[in-house]
């Protein structure tokens, strides 16, 4: 065995993990070999075996988590229900004649579909499909175009019912309950950012966004409110069946994952897409994806482990409350290295890895629990859309139809204004708390 000090064990450790994610190795891989190496390097085979076995056992049997898959279900089996084109193509009709009208439409779709899907592989990936055409073949700015859609389509990893705040309570001990509710302003906030940032800029550069041609928006009254009404009541259920249970106290997050699951599946009844294929699929990339977010998860809480027997929890704490400022200055220093990590690393390793080390710390200062995990949240949107890890930008690119001409350095572009964005909701979150913590507090009772 080897003897490291605590600050030489934090740099080993992070820093063999940043170059396993460079060089292209799966995240859990890469967690899962640091902590075997490292583990047996400083303690042992028999310690290191305890830790990690100890701290995955601790992860996999963990209840909350038993609706990862759940809500995974139930954003997939969404997929397939037809909800998303239906929306588009009714709110298409209201909007499409201001300018910029489908860029917002393309921004409230991904709204609601945030609040029923939470899965943002499968918002983006539907919007680029649905949406992206629909304004490249309208003239619309390719880089406006696919910020929109990777901008509205993120918004599913925040609004409720949403994985990374069934991930993140656990590893903060907070009550996923009051963290979806926390979350529903904040998001709603976002996107009102998007929406009047696209509406401002279309309006100063008209030839970016132009408005829908009058023939196409020539429906009568009765039909458009009748496709609106038939667009929006299913996806208004869902959310009342799923988070109504829970802010009502009726339901635990877990057992509301299985009333959504339950839910979706008859939507998609009701709207004749499912089949025996559709649920074969539906369970297979809802197994993918479940075991993906369990075997981070699993690996990074063992890495953390090790992390914290080798004394790193401690001189990480130290280095950082020492810096200037007061507590404004740690929490500035706190939110820049999530946002830098955002770049390299996977929002499940951010979440893991760091999420219990830094709440003590949020504790400490004296800051709210569930603003402090908030304000991680909202600033872990920013990962998303930041190059060279950012999933929207590759999922979008995965999904838009070659003929298009929409190429990364377009998608680059297009969402840079939304990252700035982001950074305008951090400020006025820390401006104004209450739109985190007033709707937790009406809560009956919370999960």
């Amino acid at each position: 065995m080897i003897d490291l000090s605590p600050e030489m064990a934090v740099v080993v450790l992070f820093g063999l993990v940043v170059i396993g994610v460079m060089l292209g190795f799966p995240l859990a891989f890469v967690l899962g070999g640091v902590t075997v190496t490292v583990g047996f390097l400083l303690f042992g085979v028999d310690a290191t075996a305890w830790i990690a076995y100890s701290r995955i056992y601790k992860i996999i049997t963990n209840y909350i988590l038993l609706a990862v898959p759940g809500f995974v279900f139930m954003g997939v089996m969404l997929g397939y229900s037809g909800l998303t084109e239906r929306m588009f193509s009714s709110l298409y009709v209201w909007l499409g004649g201001l300018r910029g009208g489908l860029a917002i439409v393309t921004v409230i779709t991904g709204t609601i579909l945030a609040a029923t899907v939470g899965i943002i592989g499968a918002s983006v990936t539907a919007l680029a499909i649905i949406a992206l055409p629909e304004m490249i073949k309208r003239g619309y700015s390719k880089s406006l175009a696919a910020g929109s859609v990777c901008a509205g389509g993120t918004l599913g990893i925040l609004i409720p019912p949403s994985i990374m705040l069934v991930v993140y309570g656990p590893m903060a001990v907070i009550s996923v309950g009051k963290l979806f509710f926390a979350a529903f302003l904040p998001g709603f906030l976002l996107s009102a950012l998007y929406i009047g940032y696209i509406a401002v800029y279309s309006s100063t550069r008209p030839n970016v966004a132009p408005a829908m041609p009058v023939e196409e928006r020539a429906v009568p009254l009765l039909k458009k409110i009748i496709d609106l009404l038939t667009a929006l009541v299913p996806p208004a259920a869902l959310i009342m069946a799923v988070l109504g249970s829970i802010f009502m106290g009726v339901a635990t997050p877990t057992e509301a994952a299985g009333v959504g699951a339950v839910a979706a599946t008859l939507l998609a009844v009701a709207n004749r897409r499912f089949n025996l294929s559709v649920l074969k699929e539906t369970a297979r990339q809802t197994l993918i994806i479940s075991a993906m977010v369990l075997a981070i998860g699993a690996t990074a809480y063992a890495f953390v482990g090790i992390f914290i027997r080798a004394g790193g929890e401690e001189a990480v704490t130290q280095i950082i409350m020492g810096a200037p400022g007061g507590k404004w200055g740690v929490f500035a220093i706190i939110m820049f290295i999530v946002f830098l990590l955002g770049y390299f690393i996977d929002w499940l390793g951010i979440l893991f890895i760091v999420v219990p080390i830094i709440t003590p710390i949020g504790k400490a200062l004296g800051f709210d629990p569930l603003w402090f995990a908030m304000m991680i949240c909202v600033n872990l949107q920013t990962s998303f859309l930041t190059p060279p890890f950012a999933y929207a930008i590759f999922y979008l690119r995965g999904a838009a139809d070659p003929s298009l001409g929409v190429t990364t350095g377009d998608i680059i572009r297009g969402v840079f204004p939304f990252v700035l964005l982001i950074l305008v909701a951090l400020g006025l979150l820390i401006a104004f708390p209450q739109i985190i913590l007033w709707l937790p507090g009406q809560m009956i009772r919370g999960f």
